[in-house]
């Protein structure tokens, strides 16, 4: 695949994967309150903070051919680095973050009130969960996907450790400028694929600010 199809499959692939575990989180940490909450929230920001390329070692050790889950994953015929499963790993990692602090903000931004009386009426926490809190919810979630998705676009340090560059399966439009540049009279091609990059960054983050705008719209009409 050619690097801008690739960095499609896997931007995609990695908000898809992400949403379960990232809207899990966001809700838990803004709708309840337990020993080790500090702990959990700083475990689920750490890939903000850390280079991407620490991050990328890191699940190298993990997922690695000699790495902890490594007999495992090889034990059921799955093979993480270098491939193109790696690299949605390690665009799933590096954007989970933003997408949990979204999911968090969204939850937030929902009135417990409304849960409460919903509640009392004799709605269970999954019927309250499913027809109170997620659709008052789901303009800040799908902001925050579109904002994880974003970022894999620009992911680069970590897939460069777990996944390596290969053409056709891990070379993303990063790597693929990084090559570029690498290569004699490649900075044309680096400078095409970049204003790419470029513009497909502004278009998702145009989209984010939209469904961020109609989330504030709709907690100012209900407040």
């Amino acid at each position: 695949m050619s690097p801008l199809v690739l960095s499609l499959v896997i931007a995609c692939a990695s908000a898809l994967i992400g949403m379960p575990p990232a809207i899990a989180l966001g809700w838990v940490l803004a709708r309840r309150t337990f020993r080790g909450k500090t702990l959990l929230s700083a475990l689920v920001l750490a890939p903000l903070v850390l280079p991407p390329v620490v991050t990328g070692l890191l699940l190298l050790r993990l997922l690695g051919r000699r790495g902890a889950f490594g007999p495992v994953l090889e034990g059921i015929g799955v093979s993480v680095p270098f491939t193109t499963l790696g690299a949605v790993i390690a665009a799933l990692v590096v954007g989970l973050p933003l997408y949990v602090i979204a999911a968090r903000t969204a939850f937030e931004g929902v009135d417990p009130r409304l849960e409460e009386v919903a509640s009392t009426l004799g709605a269970s926490p999954l019927r309250v969960l499913t027809r109170i809190t997620l659709p008052l919810a789901w303009p800040g979630l799908l902001a925050g996907a579109v904002l994880a998705f974003a970022r894999a676009l620009g992911e680069f340090g970590a897939t460069a450790v777990l996944a390596g560059d290969v053409p056709g399966e891990t070379r993303t439009i990063a790597l693929a400028v990084y090559a570029a540049l690498e290569a004699p009279r490649g900075e044309p091609d680096a400078l095409r694929l970049s204003l790419l990059s470029v513009g497909l960054s502004v278009l998702a983050l145009v989209f984010h600010e939209l469904l961020l705008a109609r989330h504030v719209r709709r907690a100012g009409r209900r407040a």
